[in-house]
């Protein structure tokens, strides 16, 4: 979800965004220690990526505080930082399509619905992310219409069952709040570009941790958060 003053935003490579970074692995002297078992799983998703500005920082936090997501890249972005996303796949992340260029899809032909995943499909394969079974429609919308699109390629859509409100200017609380309401099995919205979301991995983790609960995998057959495979 973006607003024309947040994907302005968006591209820019600052010193900000690099201290946050920082900020982000000394928040607390150390990874949180793990649960022996994990009671439930929780999914973590963030839409929009990848990028050279954001997806380094953010995959190292993860990897710090020993957590996997789901990405929701953009296939105009996974063309543009292949790189990204053999990194993204690298840190075991999981990858899924986000469309090609973000747009409303309840608002445009099944023709350009088709060319809009097929073309994202190709853009991931083709960078080393593999073939996605996963897909998030832009904005959450969507129809009879995009469903059966997507069906058409294998994916399972997923939405989401808490929105952290990152993308609205959400402060690093409200973020971590929202996690911590999540349940056994439930989807977060998480985007990789805002610097609260970055900031809030460390204590994300943390809560987590302290509820018994992992960042699972999305079941392409349920859509729901479950242990991962793999």
């Amino acid at each position: 979800m973006r607003t024309a003053r947040q994907l302005a935003l968006r591209p820019a490579v600052t010193a900000a965004v690099a201290a946050l970074a920082l900020a982000a692995t000394l928040i607390v002297g150390a990874a949180p220690s793990h649960a022996a078992t994990c009671s439930a799983y929780v999914g973590l998703t963030f839409d929009d990526g990848p990028s050279d500005a954001h997806t380094p920082a953010l995959l190292a936090a993860l990897g710090r505080y020993g957590l996997r997501a789901t990405m929701f890249n953009e296939g105009q972005y996974a063309a543009a930082y292949p790189a990204q996303v053999r990194s993204e796949a690298a840190a075991g992340m999981w990858i899924g399509d986000h469309s090609y260029t973000h747009p409303h899809l309840t608002r445009l032909s099944q023709a350009r619905i088709d060319s809009e995943i097929s073309r994202t499909q190709q853009a991931i394969a083709a960078a080393g992310g593999g073939t996605p079974k996963l897909f998030r429609p832009p904005y959450g919308e969507t129809d009879g219409t995009v469903q059966g699109v997507a069906a058409k390629y294998g994916l399972r859509q997923v939405i989401w069952d808490a929105d952290s409100q990152d993308w609205n200017g959400a402060s690093t609380d409200a973020i971590v709040q929202a996690v911590s309401r999540l349940t056994d099995g439930q989807v977060i919205l998480l985007h990789e570009w805002p610097p609260n979301t970055l900031a809030a991995i460390p204590r994300i983790a943390q809560t987590l941790a302290g509820r018994g609960l992992c960042a699972g995998m999305i079941s392409a057959q349920t859509g729901h958060a479950t242990a991962p495979s793999g």
